[in-house]
């Protein structure tokens, strides 16, 4: 999904606060769309949750299996209360917590015949990847490129979240990717 209509950021990151304020038993009133349509198509988000600019949590689906609206919801949920990284988020961080819906492109595989040939064709600041290795596999999303600009310091961190040495490459290595649409709330400070 590439077309959003205006205010799509306020209704997406609206509906992720949504859904974490009535797991916490909060109320917070959902900004309403003239047209939901779009958020009854397929789509793939992930959830992105920040205090004071450091990762609280970020859980997400890399493959549209769900309307868009529930993909949302049920990942804010997870980001908030499932990330194994971080303790469950309590009602009092709520207020203090940033949300960021970023909404993925279908995935596409990348064939390469060495790792100098897929870091070659990897667009910094703009591909999200999936990297699947050794019965693993993990991701990062476009905005880690900036915190790692270089792509083959990218690809080692990646290859590290995936349980695996950063220098790791044979023949069972796959690479895809996609790029999102993000939609960031104001900070909430």
């Amino acid at each position: 999904m590439s077309d959003f209509p205006d205010g799509a950021g306020k209704v997406l990151t609206g509906l992720a606060r949504a859904s974490i304020a009535k797991a916490l038993r909060l109320t917070f009133e959902v900004p309403t769309s003239t047209n939901d349509a779009w958020l009854d198509a397929p789509g793939a988000a992930f959830v992105t949750l920040t205090q004071n600019a450091q990762l609280r949590g970020c859980i997400g689906s890399l493959v549209a299996h769900r309307a868009l609206r529930d993909d949302v919801t049920s990942n804010a949920r997870a980001a908030a209360f499932d990330d194994p990284r971080f303790m469950p988020l309590a009602a009092d961080e709520l207020v203090h917590t940033r949300i960021e819906v970023s909404v993925l492109s279908a995935p596409a595989p990348m064939p390469f015949a060495s790792r100098q040939g897929a870091l070659a064709q990897l667009r910094p600041g703009i591909d999200g990847v999936i990297l699947g290795a050794g019965g693993r596999r993990a991701t990062f999303l476009p905005q880690v490129w900036d915190e790692l600009p270089e792509p083959e310091v990218f690809i080692a961190h990646l290859f590290r979240k995936a349980g695996l040495p950063p220098n790791y490459w044979g023949d069972d290595v796959t690479i895809s990717r996609y790029t999102v649409t993000a939609f960031l709330e104001d900070d909430p400070t």
